[in-house]
């Protein structure tokens, strides 16, 4: 931890001295802007009798003006990079210092009817979600909780292999999610792949040709005003032709200007993402693979990204009014910049789509990736195809402090079920959520909290959390009973590993260890593997009738009026429990 820490602490004293030379280059540039300005006007004020000239300060001051706007955009993008930059370090320092509750929680992604999310703590406060999340993109992280909640067993090499690349190119990742956060889009990419391929052109096609002869004029008629070959009326006429024909398409193009104008920054901050991909050579398969999707063009896509980028730009020209006004006239600004635009969208706005879903899976791999560097201690899962299902050497809870965590051993095989006793808070939940959580990471090819690990890949299912509903006027035990009945018709159709914290706990104890037997003897018999805490121990009882049984506890003890626990997993069943020791000691009972 202690390298890590200094490694991201260089990294931001490095940022923070870039960042003081872009800070002096944005002053100059301000000084430099306000100079041109103020000599522009002078000269206005000093010639303005002159009319040629006064017209020539003019254009000459506003050219000038927005090539130094352009300069100083780009050292304004730079300084915030920076700062991303330096947030992104910070934030990992935190989290390394277990100081991570104030990220975004994803608690939007609960689902309650999921095969596992409601219980292994992936969304919400404290989860792994907001531990291990650092997607920049909103289509970044609705697909890394897609990869949370997949429950596929497929290509987990691959993804291994993909997560240990990215793993090890820690400036590469950081300079692609300090670009993404620097995405601030007013509209999804959802909506903006959907306008381009609804969009309904306007332009007619004879502007393909009609602006440039309108210009080429306007230049003819300019330079020979300014030559005193022609006299000043034929320009007025010019301009107001212009206006006119600009005028005629002026709501249409109003239109198309403000949805580009909602689009603008995306396209610039995404082109800038796709250079990022395109400028790396990856090993990994799945890296590579998602790489071609943007070069698999005649042009790149940051090309052609940067392309319809600069037509947004130019075209938001127009809301500068002397800029809107004389282009118009003279150039027919709108009617071209809107020629290419369609012309753009008609080409290649079918393959925006592919492109920001490659952005955003590079985003969530990044995130993969960025927890693998930030846990060099953890270990990826040999992938095995044999009887054993999960076999982790001092496994433990992620989420836990690694300095008060107690590792445990795991090793189930596959049709086995583990039967769990042991007294409140020594531990059972937390296994569960351990072994639960580490068939999630290992499905999605991450490195686990273990010194070692087999697994043979199996899917998750889960019930511990069940709750009633009000809304649905629903009872707890009822909606137990759907969940264990969605797990019976699961297992009917697919492999799964199946964990259970004290099923049936809506009826009486009698009932509740009658129907517990029939339940765990129905999945024995389903061929399924799993796991069953309980606080009943007459269900342990039934690893004498049935082989694929073990049981196992996690004990406590009371050491001079104290409650101990050592939260270490063993073999057999739980003597001592803590229910009535705890209510004395709360001073509850006497």
């Amino acid at each position: 931890m202690d390298q890590l820490v200094s490694f991201y602490n260089k990294r931001i004293a490095t940022q923070k001295e870039l960042l003081q030379k872009v800070k002096n280059q944005l002053l100059t540039s301000s000084i430099l802007r306000l100079s041109v300005f103020l000599l522009g006007s002078f000269g206005v004020f000093f010639f303005l009798g002159n009319t040629k000239l006064v017209l020539g300060i003019i254009i000459v001051t506003i050219a000038i003006f927005l090539y130094l706007v352009g300069k100083h955009t780009d050292l304004q993008y730079k300084r915030d990079r920076i700062l991303a930059l330096i947030t992104i370090n910070e934030t990992e320092i935190q989290v390394l210092n277990r100081n991570f509750h104030h990220l975004p929680d994803g608690l939007e992604y609960r689902d309650d009817s999921h095969y596992f999310a409601q219980d292994i703590d992936l969304f919400g406060k404290g989860s792994f979600y907001q531990y291990s999340n650092r997607t920049a993109l909103p289509h970044g992280s609705d697909l890394i909780v897609a990869l949370f909640l997949s429950n596929s067993i497929d290509g987990i090499s691959s993804k291994q292999e993909a997560v240990k690349e990215l793993s090890q190119m820690p400036d590469w990742r950081q300079d692609f999610s300090a670009v993404a956060t620097l995405v601030k889009a007013d509209a999804t990419t959802k909506t903006i792949a959907s306008w381009l391929k609804g969009y309904s052109t306007y332009v007619p096609k004879v502007m393909r040709w009609i602006p440039n002869i309108f210009s080429l004029i306007s230049i003819v008629f300019l330079d020979g005003y300014f030559l005193g070959l022609l006299p000043g009326y034929p320009i007025f006429i010019l301009l107001f032709a212009g206006l006119l024909l600009s005028g005629i398409y002026l709501k249409k193009t109003s239109k198309l200007a403000s949805d580009a104008n909602r689009v603008q920054s995306t396209f610039q901050q995404y082109q800038r993402l796709v250079l990022k991909i395109e400028e790396v050579q990856f090993n990994a398969v799945i890296l590579k693979r998602k790489r071609n999707t943007v070069l698999s063009q005649d042009q790149a896509a940051s090309n052609l990204l940067k392309q319809f980028s600069a037509i947004l730009g130019a075209l938001d020209q127009r809301n500068n009014m002397i800029f809107g006004f004389l282009g118009n006239g003279f150039f027919l600004w709108d009617l071209r910049q809107g020629y290419k635009l369609e012309q753009w969208i008609a080409q290649h706005g079918s393959k925006v789509e592919q492109w920001f879903n490659t952005i955003a899976f590079f985003d969530a791999y990044n995130s993969m990736g960025n927890f693998a560097y930030n846990h060099p201690g953890y270990t990826y899962p040999q992938l095995v195809d044999s009887e054993t299902v999960l076999k982790s050497t001092k496994a433990s809870h992620p989420l836990l402090d690694p300095k008060k965590a107690v590792p445990n051993d795991i090793d189930i095989l596959r049709e086995q079920f583990f039967i769990i006793t042991g007294a409140n808070m020594a531990g059972k939940s937390t296994f569960l959520r351990t072994v639960s959580l580490q068939i999630v990471m290992a499905n999605m090819g991450l490195p686990l909290c273990a010194d070692e690990v087999q697994y043979n890949p199996i899917k998750l299912i889960t019930s511990m959390r069940t709750t009633d509903s009000l809304t649905d006027d629903e009872s707890y035990f009822f909606s137990e009973l759907k969940r264990l009945k969605f797990i019976v018709d699961e297992i009917k159709t697919d492999n799964y590993f199946i964990v259970l914290d004290e099923i049936l706990k809506g009826t009486n104890s009698l009932d509740k260890a009658i129907g517990s037997r029939k339940f765990v003897e129905k999945l024995v018999g389903s061929k399924s593997t799993g796991i069953i805490a309980t606080h009943d121990l007459s269900l342990c009882e039934a690893s004498a009738d049935l082989p694929q049984i073990r049981n196992h506890y996690f004990d406590a003890e009371i050491i001079d009026n104290e409650l101990h626990f050592d939260y270490t997993f063993k073999d057999g069943v739980c003597q001592n429990m803590n229910a009535s020791f705890l209510l004395k000691k709360m001073e509850i009972v006497e």
